[in-house]
């Protein structure tokens, strides 16, 4: 009796080891999928980031900026003689500790 006893709960524990593992390997595979669609998708991130530095390049280039300041502002380069140098002096401060 007692070896029936024995065996019949050694048989419990292999079925409950066996769905253990069947769980265990489901939940295994669902997060690999999950792992799979997150890598993709940093993927394509880090492919956009890519494409928006070059277009931030492109955009702020030097030659760009100056061809809009003339064309869409009307700026141009000051000549020699245009340019003049203000100074400003900053009043002291009342109560102010140095």
């Amino acid at each position: 009796m007692t070896a029936l006893l024995g065996t019949g709960l050694l048989m419990l524990a292999v079925l409950a080891t066996a769905v253990g593992v069947i769980e265990v390997k489901y939940l295994t595979r669902t997060e690999f999928d999950v792992l799979q669609q997150v890598r993709a998708e940093r993927d394509a991130l880090d492919v956009e980031w890519g494409r928006l530095q070059i277009e931030e390049a492109a955009l702020t280039s030097h030659t760009r900026i100056e061809q809009n300041a003339r064309r869409k502002l009307d700026m141009y380069l000051p000549e020699g003689g245009e340019v003049r140098v203000v100074e400003v002096s900053m009043p002291k401060r009342q109560g102010h500790v140095q």
